[in-house]
Formats: structure tokens, C-alpha cells, sequence
């Protein structure tokens, strides 16, 4: 049975969300309070850099299964309404609901009995229990369905889910039945469980996420101090399928719009529970580390030792966004070690894919070769495919030193080396190329063979780049 549903919120899940129900043949109309962002949804103009999503809102427009407005009142007659609103971090890492809690007042004096409130942010354990007291009445049944959206693959992962998490109290109330008849295209699997499950199951899912990945961080340090390759330790551990391939490859960090801030929220909630975490906090505390680590690793690159002054000191950068595959910057481990070099006194110039936003301090440019005029050292802090096809030996020849550090283990050792460049992984040894040649060394011991070349000058100098450049750094998505 199609169902006249409304969604709060256009930005990645909200927008995923009301795409996708119109393609399953369901009427959708949806608010956002940006009104520039509606006037462009209305014509069209998507501007997520997700696969499938631009072409699913253009079909939904031309079919008039999808509306946009930015008034609350479009949703007046639907006979359920999702709620895909930000619950940003507060200072003391508690979920900010002043988003949720207006939406919700002002859904209250709008909606007829019996429409079903469901909500897809990602809230506090309690939130749906609390929702008839934030609508100002009782008469609307409210069902929680967390959204596990990765960024890149929003369209393909609500399309063919590997659970759908459908709570409320009871859980076989008549409105979970209904939300969860949504996704019976999906032919997914559905889990009923109270609302408080549902609200608890999404933060400890990410608060797991979180607590691998800095296992893998920490683990790739401990390689590089005994001489192991954590590249073919973490394939060894992939391999049990107790433990899984994924979420074993180390970087610079994890960051993004949820794993900081569900980690921050959970244990913000275990800490007014009583209960202590120290499992995820000694999770984001690494998490921080890491960051430090790919600061050192790129100063020693640049200069020959893990104090070199950076003052002046010109270094590439080929990443900004959280991950490959979307333009995401919030939260971006990327952009704090660039930040992080341009306090240091670094000149920084990057390039990004699919980063428009701006960096204080830093020149961010649209061809990837100027990131590494005169630089002393380059840095991939994105695993994004388009760097593996670069012609290195072309950057190598721009370079002041041929040195690069890959910090996602991205880059083919053999390209590199044939190119000239000596690299710096994370957990492995270092490469260093024939005319280079040393023993493997720890990354803080890289000096020597990479000296400056003599016909550049010590002191970098700002980069007057042939093409377009413009100033960048963080930037946010609703």
C-alpha cells in the first residue's frame, strides 16, 4: 500500500530517504528550513556526490512523487512523517535535540490523529518515549528506525540494507508493522525491538566501528616499532571470520559526521548511566594520537627529523575528505593534519576530488601536479582511486624532496619507487627506491638519501599556481 509520506530534513539521510520511498512508488514531500537548498532540490540540482541520488530525485520530480517545501505545513496530510534532522554534538558531547524538539512542536499542531512519527536522526536512548511530550499531544504513535547510511553508498545501502531496525513499544505495535511494510521491497531483514534498543543498537554500532579502527591504528604503530607489515598482519586477521576484512586498514584516523559524534554521545550516556566505557575512550583517545603520529611522519618527511621546524616549508597534499567517495570535510582526519601543518608554519597547497569548501592557511588547487611544486614533502591523507593513476614520476620531477607519506597504504610501492619516490606508510617499512637505497627504516629515522636538491631553494615560497586555486578547509552538510 503506497503511504503519503513526510520527511524533515534534505540533507544526507533525509534526502536519501524521501528519494528512495518515491521511487518504491510512495507520495513524498519534504521540508527543509534552508530555502536555498529547496529552490534547487525543486530544480533538480543535487549537490551530495552520491551515486544514483541525482538521478532518483530527478525521477521523482518528473514523476510528482517527490515535492520539496520549506514549510512544515507540506506535511500536514501525511500519514507518516520521518524525522531526519542533525543531532550535532554539545560541548559536553550530549546530542544536541533543539532541531528535533522545534521540528516535533511544530509537527504537533499540523499533523491529523494517528499519523506515525518516525524517527531516522540518530537520538538518545528515551528520545521516542519522549516524543508525544515535545509533540504537545499523545494521539501519535512513534516508532524509532536508525539509518546505517555509509556516505558514498547512501542509495545502494538503503536500497538493499543488511538490517532494518524497526523499534517501538511494544514492538508489534500497529505503526511498527506499517513502517516496517516499507521496506518489504528491500527484502531485507527486519529486527523489531523496543525503541530504547533501536536508539541504543545505532551508537553501539558505530561505538564498535570506532573502537576497531583505533585497534588498527594502534596495532600499525606496533608494526612499525617491530618490523612487521600491518598490511599482512590485518589480511591474517581479516581472514577469521570472527573478525571480518573490514575496518582494518589503518590511516590518519576515523572522523566524519558519526563515528565522532556517536562515540561522544555513548559515552556520554554510559557516563549518566554509571557504567564506565573506558574500552571506547581509550578508542577515541587513540583516535586523537593518530592524528599526532601523521603530523610527525610528514614533518620528518619534510625536513629529516620528527622536530624539523616546518616554518615556510612547502608540502602537498592529495585528500581532505573524511573518505574516498564523498566531499564530506566534517570531522575530516584530512583537514586537521592539514590544519594541524598549517599552524606549524607549513605552506601548505591540496587537492581534493570532491572538496569545494575553504581552509583557513591553505591553497587548495584543481590539479592534483600543483600540490607538488617545490614541495618538501607529499602527504595522501584520502584514499581516493584517482591518486593510484597520477603520473608520479611527474610529481617526483616537481618535488623538492621525492618523499611522499601514504598515509592509507593507497599507493603501489613499486610505482613509487620506479618513480623515484621513497615512501612512508602507516604500519609498514620504508620504501626506498634504488638510487635511494638503505636498510627499511622506522619513518622518524628518514633522512639522508632524500636531501633537498641542490637547485632549490631551502626556504619554500608561496605557490603562484599556472591554474585555478582558492582557499579551503571545513566545511559541513546539513
Amino acid at each position: 500500500m503506497a503511504e503519503r509520506i513526510g520527511v524533515l530534513g534534505a540533507g544526507y539521510v533525509g534526502l536519501t530517504t524521501a528519494a528512495c520511498f518515491a521511487a518504491m512508488g510512495h507520495q513524498v514531500s519534504t521540508v527543509d528550513i534552508d530555502e536555498a537548498k529547496v529552490s534547487r532540490l525543486r530544480a533538480g540540482d543535487v549537490d551530495l556526490a552520491e551515486p544514483g541520488l541525482a538521478e532518483l530525485v530527478a525521477d521523482g520530480l518528473r514523476s510528482g512523487t517527490l515535492t520539496f517545501s520549506g514549510e512544515v505545513a507540506a506535511v500536514a496530510r501525511s500519514t507518516m512523517v520521518f524525522l531526519c534532522l542533525p543531532t550535532p554534538p554539545g560541548e559536553d558531547g550530549t546530542p544536541d535535540l533543539r532541531a528535533l524538539r522545534s521540528a516535533l512542536s511544530d509537527l504537533g499542531r499540523v499533523l491529523a490523529p494517528g499519523t506515525i512519527v518516525v524517527t531516522k536522526s540518530t537520538v538518545p536512548v528515551g528520545t521516542a518515549q519522549r516524543i508525544p511530550e515535545y509533540l504537545g499531544r499523545a494521539d501519535l504513535p512513534a516508532v524509532s528506525n536508525p539509518e546505517f547510511l555509509r556516505e558514498g553508498h547512501v542509495v545502494h545501502d538503503f536500497r538493499c540494507p543488511d538490517r532494518v531496525v524497526v523499534g517501538s513499544d511494544p514492538p508489534d505495535s500497529p505503526a511498527a508493522d506499517r513502517v516496517a511494510q516499507l521496506y518489504a521491497p528491500t527484502e531485507s531483514r527486519v529486527v523489531r525491538t523496543s525503541s530504547a534498543s533501536a536508539e541504543l543498537a545505532k551508537y553501539a554500532s558505530n561505538g564498535f566501528l570506532a573502537v576497531k579502527a583505533s585497534y588498527a591504528n594502534t596495532l600499525a604503530e606496533l608494526c612499525e616499532q617491530c618490523g612487521a607489515d600491518v598490511r599482512d598482519v590485518s589480511a591474517v586477521m581479516g581472514l577469521d571470520p570472527r573478525i571480518g576484512p573490514h575496518f582494518l586498514a589503518p590511516g590518519p584516523g576515523w572522523g566524519g559526521s558519526c563515528l565522532p559524534k556517536d562515540a561522544s554521545a555513548l559515552l556520554r550516556a554510559a557516563d549518566s548511566a554509571g557504567v564506565e566505557f573506558g574500552l571506547l575512550r581509550d578508542a577515541v583517545r587513540v583516535n586523537a594520537r593518530q592524528r599526532t603520529r601523521m603530523v610527525r611522519a610528514i614533518r620528518t618527511a619534510a625536513t629529516g627529523r620528527p622536530d624539523g621546524p616546518l616554518d615556510g616549508v612547502r608540502i602537498g597534499v592529495l585528500g581532505l575528505a573524511f573518505k574516498a567517495g564523498t566531499g564530506d570535510v566534517r570531522d575530516s582526519p584530512a583537514v586537521a593534519v592539514a590544519a594541524e601543518l598549517v599552524r606549524q608554519g607549513a605552506e601548505v597547497t591540496a587537492y581534493d576530488p570532491a572538496v569545494q569548501s575553504e581552509m583557513d592557511g591553505a591553497t587548495v588547487v584543481d590539479d592534483p601536479y600543483l600540490v607538488a611544486k617545490d614541495a618538501a614533502a607529499l602527504a595522501v591523507l584520502t584514499e581516493w582511486p584517482e591518486f593510484l593513476d597520477l603520473d608520479w614520476r611527474r610529481l617526483a620531477e616537481a618535488a623538492d624532496r621525492p618523499v611522499v607519506v601514504d598515509t592509507r597504504n593507497l599507493l603501489d610501492p613499486d610505482v613509487l619507487a620506479e618513480a623515484g619516490f621513497a615512501r612512508i606508510g602507516v604500519g609498514t617499512p620504508v620504501e626506498v627506491p634504488d638510487a635511494c637505497s638503505r636498510p627499511r627504516l622506522h619513518p622518524q629515522a628518514l633522512a639522508g638519501p632524500l636531501q633537498q636538491r641542490p637547485d632549490r631553494p631551502a626556504a619554500a615560497r608561496p605557490v603562484r599556481a599556472a591554474g585555478r586555486a582558492r582557499r579551503t578547509g571545513p566545511g559541513g552538510r546539513p
